[in-house]
């Protein structure tokens, strides 16, 4: 995978369970990991790793939100309800779409977005 200069590269998260986050994370959105041993996975993507969750003790929440893009929103919210995420802001419309925001089991915010029709 090429890296672009000045581009995002990667994400990391901060979880306070390893295990808990990646069954949460491949539960509502099917994502795959390379395991680099008790306390660190890779996040699989198209052409190779996209970030990762770190094992910690404490997690410190907040900060930039991540925000993830959806061909059904409401399929994903369903998803991400059944996966055990806390919804902490409803779909809800902008210009261009729709958006609601989740924690995940160790309090980390992300979004989840799609497009309006036409668009």
């Amino acid at each position: 995978m090429a890296s672009t200069h000045h581009a995002i590269d990667y994400v990391e998260f901060t979880v306070r369970d390893l295990g808990a986050a990646k069954r949460f994370y491949a539960a509502a959105f099917g994502w795959q990991f390379n395991d680099y041993g008790p306390e660190y996975a890779g996040i699989k993507g198209v052409d190779g790793e996209v970030g990762g969750f770190r094992q910690a003790a404490q997690v410190s929440t907040g900060g930039p939100l991540v925000v993830l893009y959806s061909k059904d929103l409401d399929k994903t919210l369903a998803a991400v309800r059944a996966a055990g995420g806390k919804i902490v802001r409803e779909p809800f419309a902008f210009p261009s779409g729709r958006r609601f925001q989740f924690t995940d089991p160790s309090g980390n915010e992300l979004g989840v977005w799609s497009q309006a029709p036409g668009h």
